[in-house]
């Protein structure tokens, strides 16, 4: 049974002569990386905000800044729903 990285060489080894090694588990995420993704989303969104209220911030060339915090909101919900979502789910796929 391996509980960590130092029992690496002997899960090889076991798996080399046939023995049992126990399935591969989802690395747990830790709360406080959840919470840094829910931070991020909304940092982006006050940034959306920001170059919405203000016109002069996207006019002229400028015009593609605010797809940059758009892109950054949709990025941060995929990999907010993936994180919440790949937590324990290592056994169905």
């Amino acid at each position: 049974m391996s509980t960590g990285p130092q029992h690496a060489d002997h899960d090889h080894a076991a798996a080399g002569r046939g023995e049992r090694v126990d399935p591969l588990q989802p690395p747990e995420v830790p709360l406080r990386t959840i919470t840094l993704v829910r931070w991020g989303i909304l940092a982006w969104a006050v940034v959306l905000l920001l170059l919405l209220a203000v016109p002069a911030l996207r006019s002229g060339e400028r015009d593609w800044w605010v797809w940059v915090p758009v892109a950054g909101v949709v990025g941060g919900l995929l990999g907010y729903a993936y994180l919440r979502r790949g937590k324990g789910n290592a056994a169905d796929a």
